[in-house]
Formats: structure tokens, C-alpha cells, sequence
């Protein structure tokens, strides 16, 4: 590896002058780098330096923004070098099984990938077999991801990313949150590898300095820029230091290890007191998973005591129990002496926790951060400003003091998060995993404040720790193992009673002792298999190659969104159980039906003329009387109160002007609070009023023609029951065929960006249209089956009958309902969180849907906005579609113009979601 461009050794990668931005943070600052091919590289330093952008670069998954990235002999700015390449390329992500799908199992994960590549299920199930011996796997193959270890997540990783033999494998830190024995495993797996695949490149991303020695070549990495390349041993003579970790110091800017010292710790002072943190046989069960086992140490005031395990071995857990986030299911605990209690303030005043993640207020700056927690914590007004210069002072907060949290970088981000834990003074300080991601500068000086805390004012600390260096600080550390404390004493000791050099080996002692009583961990003993040389032989399998569309890539996203489906009961629930429930909500509830509307009478006449009048009212089916008004004040308060809708006042002498010819006067008053109803109302006493002067002229005169020489018979055409029911059911079928499809399947894309999967998009062969027709096509078939459910309530529940062509409305039923999860891929297509996706689509779909669809008054009615609206939402084409189909007896010769219309949103939103939708991350 050097930065000539004229060696002659095979590149796989070639860096000239890289830079990339977030924002106005410039992560890789001009980088020039060449690597030959069959080198295991390793990228060293800490968090945010630029290690990750710059594997990103290489493996394709970000784009070129300046300078030149070549990557098997072609630059990864081209589009079509880029895809040729990909079926090439294997990219594990940084995080714990961030390619991989938690929701299925071991093998339906490599499944997915090796169809991804291509592979017909022969070829799949031999290289499955293979991978999953090799990395001791095979036993677990049912095992859903999400139940794996930290360790078995980052084996089943590397698996899928080996499924297709690469030429470049691409690891950003790999074992980051993984146990010492499980690191081990990893990379003898990867050397037996490359002793099989020695043309293969590995890029190796890591934090870890102590594995970084087994690597060919290193990049140390720093502020974007590249410290220094060479072998270990070389970047040790280069800088006459005896470890990498001080060989990076060493290679650091003076600016940045200025005042770096050796780290020193004073011998602790023995108090005497009632010991500070007590733990007696504590137990955490989540349903049957014992996540604490058991767990029982006593920690004495003033001592650095350290948690030592994996992720996912219960360290924050009995944390948690100590702090009194999480009520133990089992066992004691004790502060002080006293009981942990989570409603006890005055004990968590005591008490200072600090989060393995992050966990302060981003939107707020330093200095906000500090007087928010100060008051939280109930200091005295006037002791609040004096403590937080202090601490500002003491922890080189000052210049950031206005800076917002989220923009401070990694380092100075947990010096904030010690300074909030400690703002009250408090006599425990819990620190749950504190360093991770710091550089070895910042990572000493953070030590030095805990010293400080725990020699000079008898602070007891309790901290949890991935790196075997800091473990060597505490006075004490217990190993943790499956929810289990394997053993608790001092570093020296835990060494020395191995028998071990170091207490990392003594470590991994426990570990594989643990695993071989435990019988089905994760370090059983077919994890430490290794494969023969025709077990790795790869002759006859065909390498991954780029196409421009694979129905096997299709299928393998449909296969897994359908399963994800599946085993997501409340998604399911929402999309059939929410469609049973608001299809009768819907259908009883939206209706333009005024019937049974309360009315009372005022009857200052009491006549019989008055009550045949008031008869007319009493007899018709729209109306319910009420008991009779006494006075009109009775008559305001009635209405005001809605009790009634409506009030008739006859006055006095009402039937004797009736009986001479008069034309007296009645007053009708009528609730206007809703302006449909009352208009309504309006008409059906005007009705009735007719009704009776036409009675009374017949009565009277003989001849009703006389008062009435004109009559108007109405008759109706479709709906002769002039129920709203009728039109109701089929519109309410359109309005959810829009609405819940949608919903479902905006949050397709969405949640892949927010859960880093969408990586696999990024750095497989996988076409835009190929993932966006297979993530879409389940959701295709949920809506087909929420129309079939609508359908059959709305003959057998509701009893609205199909009048029309049935093929009709089921081939407008497909083309909608392909339409409406097109425009909720769209929205995922480009929002960025599930909460704005979710949002977003509900409006856009619900409220032209309600409006502009025709449901509350006919599209020929609409012009200007609203008209080119009901044209350009699909629910107006499929609502003429339902309403035709049930109602009005129509087929397919009146409505194909709604089919052809509703036939062009699919190919049209399919391509806008391809053009919004990215194959890297910019």
C-alpha cells in the first residue's frame, strides 16, 4: 500500500484527493490512498474521524461529492462502472446486524441475500451450508436475529455479505459491543477465509487498537485526514511507542495531545462506611427471558468497580435495578443501606446515571443543558451559576457553552453527559459504556476526571466498559456472562488466576468455560468449527452479476416484506381488523339520511284544526314529536339545548281563520346550527304544509286541483329507496381502499432508512424499480384482501347489493389499489422518519379523498382547484367505479374511461418514486 500512482501491484482501490461533507462538517478532508488487492487493510481511530465515510466511498453506498474513488479499476462516480461492480462488493455496516432483518430468521436472511445475487436455490442452500458451519451458525438457523447475540448478529452479518464470494469485503468495525471470545472467533473466520480466497480484499474499519496489529497494512485516521499508513510494526518504530494505542497519540497534531500524560491512578482509601452499592441474588425477567441471573456484589464507597460483558449480557439492565429505572424481578438491591426505591428522591439525588446512548437535549446548548439538569436536581437558585462555571471549567466546557449538544463532537458530547451526571453532587456515579467511540486522548482525560472523582471526594463508580485497558483502571471488575456473573475480583487477580498474560485471554477463559456448562450459547462448540479445503472450495458456483432486472431480486424483497408482514400481528390488525371496524363506523355513521328529527309544538289554538294540522307532522317518517312546548321560552330553551330540532307555534284562532278562507300564519323555527339538516328540515315542512292545504282543499272543496292545478310525481332511478346507505357502503370502500393500503405501505422505504437496511439497497445489485415493485407488491395483496372483506360486508352486513358488471369493480379494484400503495411509496420515497411518511400520507390521502372524490357532492359540480384535483386523485375514478358497479347496475363499456385513467397512476407514481428514491445515500 503506498501513494505512488505508478506501482505496478493490482490496485482494488485508488483515493485521490477525497473530501465529503455533512453539512458544513467536512468528514474526509482530501484523502489520497492506494490499496492492492488481496491486503487486509485496517482503518484505525476513533468515531467521527472519517473511517466510515471513506469505506461508504469505496463500497459505493455514498456518493462522490470531490475528488477521484476507483474501485476495481473503475470510479465509483460512474453510474455504470459503480453497477457492474456491486455484485463485487460486500459492505457490512457499522452497528450490531445492521444489514440484517431482525424479523427473520438466520436463514431466511441469508436467503434474501443470496437472491439478491442471483442464486438459484441449489447454489443458495450449498453456500448456506457452508457459511453457517464456518461460523458455527448451523444450530441456529430458525433463530430469529433479533434473539441472536451481539456476537451471532455480527456472524450472521458477515455471512450474508460472504454469500457471494466478493472480491472487496468491506467491514465497518465489525466487533464494536462484541465479547472478547466472539472478536476472536470473527477473525480466525475471516483468515480462514482468505486462506481459501486470497485475492479477496478486506477493509476493516475498527476502534480497537489491540486487534488492529493482525491487519497487512493500517490507515490511522484523524479529523478526516490520514495520520500515517504502514504496517503495525511500522507505525510503532515510526513513532517509538510500544502499543498502537499510544503509537496514535503519538500521531496525533500537538494541538490535540497537548498535555496528554500517562495515566495515572493513586491506590484508593479504604472508608470503612456502610458500602455504597449492595446486590443480593438480583433477577430481571422479561416474559421467560432471564435477562439478569442472579446477580449479587457489594462495592465499597470511593472504589472504581467494572462491568465486563457483551451486549446484550445484562449490564444496563442491572443498571437499570440500581438506579431505580427498572423494578427487579427477583433479589435486593441497596444504596447506602437503604433499599433501591424509584420513588425515593431523595436516595436518586444520590445518585448519578449516565446513559450508554447519548441522552441529552440536542435542541438545547451546553450552558441550557446545565441549568436544566441543575433544576431538575433542585439545586438552590444561587448555587446553580457558581456550579455550573465550575464544572464548564473543570471539563473544558467553556467554548462550547453556546454550541447546540447535537453539534459537539463525540469527545466533548460525553464530557457534557459526565458534567449533567454530576451537576447535584452525588455520591454514585453509574456509567454505562461512557468511552465508546472517544479517541484514546479524550478517552484518558475522561479517566482522569473519574479518578479524580473517586480518590479525591470519595465518589463510588460503577462503569461499564467494552476495552480491556480501561477494565485494567478499575479496582475491581465482575465479568458478566448470559445475565450471569462469572466472577468479581481485581484485574490482577482475575489474570492470575488463569493462569492467563493478560486479562483479556482471561476473559475469554470464563467465557468458553461458561459456554461449555451452558450448552446452547452463542460460543457452543460448533462455532469454533472450521472448514476443510473442499468446504471453502467455491469451483462451479457462477460470481454475482450485474443485470438490469432480476424477478429473483423482486421476489427476494416481496418474500421478506410479506414475511415481515406476517409477523407483525399489530400491523396486521390495523390493515384487517381496523378495516372491519371502520366500514361499519363509516358506513352507519357518514350519511345524508335526515330522518327522525325531533320536533315540539307550541298550540296556542287547541283547536281541532290545529291538531289535524299537527297530525300531518306526527305521521310522517321523517319526524319524532317531542312533549309539547308550554311557552316560548320553553320553545328557546328546547332549541338551545338541542333537544329538539324544530318547533312549531300555531297561533291562537288558528282554525276559525282556516275555516272563513283566512290564510293565517304559522311559525316554523328551525335549529340552523348545521346548514345541510336545517335546510332540509326546511323542505320536508314545506312538504307537509302543502300536504295539508292540499287535504284541506279537498276536503273542503272537492278538488285538490283547484288549489293545486299543477302536480310533479317524483320517481328515482337507481336508488328508490332514496337511502344514503347505497351510495354510502361503495364510497366508504373507495375511501378506505385509499386510505389504509397507503398507510401501510408508506412506511415500507421509510423504515429501512431509519433502521440502516436500506444499505442492502445501496450496495447490492438491486434495481430502484426492483426494490420499489417488491416491497410494494405485499401491500398489493393486504389491500386486495381489505376489498374482498369491504365487499362482503357490504352484501351481507349492510345488504347493498351488486347491480353491475362484477369484473368491472374487481379490475378497478386492482388498478386502485396498485395506485394507492403507489402513492404511499412515493411519500416513503423521499420522507426520512416513519412519523412525517405516516402523517403525510394521511392527509394527502384522506382529505381530496373526502372532498374532491365526488362523496360530498358531485365532481361536475367542482371547478378550478378542486376539479384538476378530482382529476389527479385516484379515489374519484374508483369511487365512479364502486358507486357505478353497486348501485346504478353499470359495466365495463360505461366505466373503462375510470379504468384507464386509474391504469396510468401505477406507472406514473412507480417512476416518480424512482426518480425521488436513491441507489446512495448523498
Amino acid at each position: 500500500m503506498n501513494h505512488s500512482t505508478g506501482s505496478k501491484v493490482p490496485l482494488s482501490v485508488r483515493l485521490c484527493d477525497v473530501s465529503h461533507r455533512y453539512g458544513k462538517v467536512r468528514a474526509v478532508d482530501q484523502i489520497s490512498l492506494e490499496i492492492p488487492a488481496g491486503q487486509t487493510v485496517g482503518f484505525i481511530g476513533p468515531d467521527g474521524v472519517g473511517k466510515s465515510t471513506a469505506l461508504a466511498l469505496i463500497s459505493g453506498a455514498r456518493k462522490v461529492q470531490d475528488g477521484v474513488v476507483e474501485t476495481l479499476g473503475g470510479s465509483m462516480a460512474e453510474a455504470t462502472h459503480r453497477n457492474s461492480v456491486l455484485p463485487k462488493i460486500a459492505y457490512m455496516p457499522q452497528g450490531l446486524g445492521k444489514n440484517l432483518y431482525m424479523d427473520l430468521t438466520v436463514r431466511e436472511n441469508l436467503e434474501f441475500f443470496g437472491r439478491l445475487f442471483g442464486q438459484g436455490k441449489r447454489e443458495r442452500d450449498a453456500r448456506i451450508s457452508r457459511l453457517v458451519k464456518a461460523t458455527g451458525l448451523s444450530l441456529f438457523t430458525e433463530r430469529p436475529a433479533s434473539k441472536l447475540s451481539g456476537g451471532m448478529k455480527q456472524k450472521l452479518g458477515l455471512c450474508c455479505a460472504l454469500i457471494h464470494d466478493p472480491e472487496i469485503l468491506i467491514l465497518d468495525e465489525p466487533t464494536t459491543g462484541v465479547d472478547p471470545l466472539s472478536r476472536r472467533q470473527f477473525w480466525q473466520l475471516i483468515d480462514t477465509i482468505q486462506t481459501s480466497q486470497t485475492k479477496m480484499t478486506v477493509l476493516v474499519a475498527t476502534a480497537y487498537m489491540d486487534e488492529a496489529a493482525r491487519f497487512d497494512h493500517l490507515v490511522a485516521m484523524n479529523d478526516g485526514k490520514i495520520l500515517a499508513t504502514g504496517t503495525a510494526e511500522a507505525l510503532l518504530s515510526q513513532t517509538e511507542t510500544d502499543t498502537l494505542e499510544a503509537a496514535f497519540v503519538a500521531l496525533l497534531p500537538k494541538d490535540q495531545r497537548h498535555g496528554h500524560h500517562a495515566l495515572q491512578i493513586p491506590p484508593r482509601t479504604v472508608h470503612g462506611d456502610i458500602p455504597a452499592i449492595v446486590a443480593e441474588n438480583l433477577t430481571q425477567r422479561f416474559g421467560n427471558f432471564t435477562a439478569v441471573d442472579n446477580v449479587s456484589f457489594r462495592i465499597e464507597k470511593g472504589e472504581i468497580f467494572g462491568f465486563l460483558g457483551s451486549n446484550g449480557c445484562g449490564k444496563t439492565t442491572t443498571m437499570k435495578m440500581l438506579t431505580g429505572l427498572l423494578a427487579a424481578t427477583e433479589g435486593t438491591a441497596e444504596l447506602f443501606g437503604k433499599p433501591v426505591d424509584g420513588q425515593d428522591i431523595e436516595l436518586r439525588r444520590r445518585v448519578g446515571y449516565m446513559s450508554q446512548a447519548f441522552s441529552l437535549y440536542s435542541e438545547l446548548t451546553v450552558l441550557q443543558n446545565l441549568e436544566l439538569h441543575a433544576r431538575l436536581f433542585h439545586l438552590p437558585a444561587k448555587d446553580i451559576n457558581p456550579r455550573i462555571d465550575a464544572l464548564s471549567e473543570r471539563f473544558g466546557l467553556v467554548q462550547y457553552n453556546a454550541e447546540l449538544a447535537e453539534q459537539l463532537p463525540l469527545g466533548v458530547r460525553q464530557r457534557l453527559s459526565l458534567a449533567v451526571a454530576i451537576i447535584h453532587s452525588p455520591e454514585i456515579l453509574i456509567l454505562d459504556e461512557p468511552t465508546s467511540g472517544v479517541d484514546p486522548v479524550a478517552r484518558d482525560g475522561f479517566w482522569e476526571l473519574l479518578v479524580e472523582l473517586s480518590r479525591d471526594q470519595g465518589v463510588t463508580i460503577f462503569i461499564s466498559t467494552h476495552f480491556m485497558n480501561e477494565a485494567e483502571r478499575c479496582d475491581r471488575i465482575s465479568l458478566m456472562h448470559a445475565g450471569k456473573v462469572l466472577v468479581s475480583d481485581t484485574p490482577t487477580a482475575i489474570t492470575e488466576q488463569r493462569g492467563c498474560d493478560t486479562l483479556e485471554e482471561a476473559f475469554i477463559s470464563h467465557l468458553e468455560e461458561a459456554s461449555g456448562e451452558g450448552g446452547g450459547n452463542d460460543t457452543d462448540s460448533d462455532s469454533r468449527s472450521t472448514l476443510s479445503a473442499d468446504e471453502t472450495s467455491v469451483e462451479g458456483w457462477q460470481p454475482a452479476t450485474a443485470s438490469l432486472f432480476s424477478f429473483r431480486r423482486l421476489w427476494a424483497y416481496s418474500l421478506r416484506e410479506t414475511m415481515e408482514l406476517v409477523r407483525d400481528p399489530i400491523r396486521l390488525m390495523f390493515a384487517l381488523i381496523g378495516t372491519a371496524i371502520l366500514m361499519p363506523v363509516f358506513g352507519y355513521g357518514i350519511t345524508f339520511d335526515v330522518e327522525n328529527l325531533t320536533y315540539a309544538v307550541l298550540d296556542r289554538d287547541q283547536t281541532p284544526e290545529s291538531r289535524t294540522y299537527i297530525e300531518n307532522l306526527a305521521g310522517s317518517r321523517y319526524f319524532e314529536e317531542q312533549p309539547p312546548l308550554i311557552s316560548n321560552h320553553d320553545l328557546e330553551a328546547r332549541l338551545l339545548s338541542g333537544d329538539i330540532a324544530l318547533a312549531i307555534e300555531i297561533p291562537p284562532g288558528f282554525g276559525r281563520d282556516v275555516g272563513r278562507g283566512a290564510s293565517p300564519e304559522i311559525a316554523a323555527t328551525i335549529d340552523g346550527t348545521m346548514p345541510f339538516r336545517a335546510e332540509t328540515i326546511h323542505g320536508y315542512v314545506e312538504g307537509i304544509h302543502n300536504r295539508y292545504l292540499t287535504e284541506h282543499s279537498k276536503r273542503d272543496v272537492g278538488n285538490a286541483n283547484q288549489a293545486q292545478p299543477m302536480q310533479i310525481e317524483a320517481r328515482y332511478r337507481y336508488n328508490q329507496d332514496f337511502k344514503s346507505i347505497f351510495s354510502m357502503v361503495p364510497s366508504v370502500i373507495a375511501l378506505l381502499l385509499m386510505f389504509i393500503p397507503a398507510v401501510l405501505m408508506a412506511v415500507g422505504v421509510v423504515r429501512e432508512k431509519e433502521l440502516g437496511s436500506i444499505t442492502n439497497l445501496y450496495v447490492t445489485p438491486v434495481s430502484r424499480l426492483e426494490f420499489l415493485l417488491g416491497k410494494q407488491l405485499p401491500y398489493v395483496g393486504l389491500g386486495m384482501v381489505n376489498f374482498v372483506l369491504m365487499t362482503a360486508m357490504a352484501l351481507f352486513w349492510f345488504g347493498v347489493p351488486i347491480r353491475g358488471n362484477e369484473f368491472t369493480l374487481l379490475l378497478g379494484a386492482v388498478l386502485f389499489v396498485f395506485a394507492t400503495t403507489g402513492l404511499g411509496l412515493l411519500i416513503s420515497s423521499f420522507t426520512s422518519t416513519q412519523i412525517a411518511a405516516l402523517f403525510g400520507t394521511a392527509i394527502i390521502t384522506m382529505v381530496p379523498s373526502v372532498m374532491f372524490s365526488g362523496m360530498m357532492q358531485p365532481v361536475s359540480s367542482l371547478e378550478g382547484a378542486p376539479e384538476v384535483l378530482s382529476v389527479i386523485i385516484p379515489t374519484s375514478h374508483f369511487m365512479s367505479i364502486s358507486v357505478g358497479t353497486f348501485t346504478k347496475g353499470l359495466g365495463f363499456a360505461a366505466l373503462y374511461p375510470e379504468l384507464l385513467h386509474l391504469a396510468l397512476f401505477f406507472p406514473v407514481l412507480t417512476v416518480l418514486s424512482m426518480l425521488l428514491l436513491k441507489k446512495q445515500e448523498t
